[in-house]
């Protein structure tokens, strides 16, 4: 691409910001909940570690009941990200077989578990001090 090409594309989309713009790490926090959610993931929370680690911003936790569910909610959360917010994550550590998939986007961590890895685990009492993040109920309108 050459530099005539670069500026006609920063004017019609108002600027190289536009196009590098980083999204806000609560929003992905919460995208990441709501992609999660999308695949019928359970007992989603969404910690605030800002202010207890130097590591990231936030962990989303889900619990999935099987191998398949597990592989489902990642790819998903994975797949949506890349496809439609440009973004991969930095790492992804973990295999399904173990039941405890992490995935790093640096300012948040998606850990995607099984119920009883989780239990075992339960990274909630581990980061008790964080404050849960909230996430509003969407409204469903009835049909009359």
């Amino acid at each position: 691409m050459t530099i005539l090409e670069v500026r006609g594309i920063s004017r019609r989309f108002g600027g190289l910001q536009a196009l590098s713009q980083k999204m806000d790490s609560k929003k992905l926090a919460l995208l990441s909940r709501e992609l999660a959610d999308n695949k019928k993931a359970e007992d989603i929370v969404i910690l605030d570690v800002r202010e207890l680690s130097s590591v990231t911003d936030y962990f989303v936790i889900a619990s999935g009941t099987s191998e398949p569910h597990l592989r489902a909610i990642v790819d998903e959360i994975r797949d949506k990200l890349r496809d439609e917010q440009s973004l991969r994550p930095k790492a992804v550590d973990g295999a399904f077989h173990t039941a405890w998939v992490v995935l790093d986007y640096f300012d948040v961590i998606v850990h995607v578990m099984r119920g009883d890895v989780r239990e075992r685990y339960d990274l909630e009492t581990l980061w008790g001090d964080a404050p849960r993040v909230k996430v509003r109920k969407r409204v469903s309108k009835v049909q009359p």
